[in-house]
């Protein structure tokens, strides 16, 4: 469990070259993350780990989908005011409209800049909630 001064990130992406840049710029950022290559490993951690700071959950995933993982996170009360970051390569303005209002923070598509995810994330998590 990650002291209560540490932001943890949950991160789950199946493409290992993705998930790996992901780690990276969430660690330079000061984020201990939590990495699950599949929805059903996030299902797991989803169901064990507190709350973090923030989740980044790509949409198209094996055994369960970032849409399904985003209900998931929006049906748990502790996890409610968790920033939702969906990030893929859907980029059709119906996926992105699905994602909103299921309860997405927000939406980058893949590939994205760097810079305007840490713009992004820092945007959210100083946002509060």
């Amino acid at each position: 469990m990650a002291s209560e001064n540490q932001k943890t990130a949950l991160v789950v992406e199946d493409d290992d070259q993705i998930a790996y840049l992901l780690r990276f710029i969430l660690e330079r950022e000061g984020y201990r993350v939590e990495l699950a290559p599949d929805g059903r490993a996030a299902q797991g951690l989803i169901d064990s780990m507190q709350p973090p700071s923030l989740a980044l959950l790509d949409v198209m995933l094996p055994h369960v989908d970032g849409y399904q993982l985003l209900g998931m996170i929006r049906a748990r009360e502790t996890w409610q005011a968790v920033p939702v970051l969906m990030l893929t390569a859907k980029s059709q303005e119906k996926d992105i409209v699905r994602a909103l209002d299921a309860g997405a923070s927000d939406y980058l598509v893949k590939p994205f800049k760097p810079d305007e995810l840490r713009a992004r994330i820092k945007r959210m998590v100083r946002g509060g909630k």
